[in-house]
């Protein structure tokens, strides 16, 4: 699994003209979600997601996660994140995963995300045409692979 994450003063999520989710001061999300990702995956980067410290302390450094500043989630799935350009210029997403392992995969994630931060999340709509907004904050932007673990 692939994730961006970047620290929002606001982001949503719109769909035929109609906002379906919007948060405020949080983390929004994209997830992307190949074959061979699997639970370990999705518990690996809830873990890590909900404990990164990307928010401002008292201090103004960097040292609190989403949890320790009540901040938000949004999480948007995005197959895009499994794209590869070694080859031409028009990329390729064979790497993502079919719907029939994606869409548990992302909904599981959703669910052990709002285990993790001990809220509800607000979450896009799988395979829609979403239109998303934000604000980004800093600008911080996270890529993080579950297979690099880096």
């Amino acid at each position: 699994m692939r994730v961006l994450i970047q620290r929002v003063k606001e982001a949503s999520v719109t769909i035929d003209n109609k906002v379906i989710s919007l948060i405020h001061n949080g983390l929004l999300i994209f997830v992307g979600i190949t074959d061979d990702d699997n639970k370990d995956d999705v518990l690996w980067l809830t873990k890590k997601i909900a404990n990164i410290r990307l928010f401002n302390d008292e201090n103004g450094v960097m040292n609190r996660s989403v949890i320790e500043s009540g901040g938000d989630i949004l999480a948007v799935s995005q197959f895009t994140l499994m794209a590869s350009t070694k080859k031409g210029n028009r990329p390729s997403y064979i790497k993502a995963a079919k719907p029939e392992i994606s869409i548990p995969l992302y909904e599981d994630f959703c669910s052990e995300m709002e285990i993790a931060i001990n809220k509800p999340i607000q979450r896009g709509v799988f395979g829609a045409d979403m239109k998303v907004g934000l604000l980004n904050d800093g600008p911080v932007t996270i890529f993080i692979d579950s297979k690099n673990r880096e």
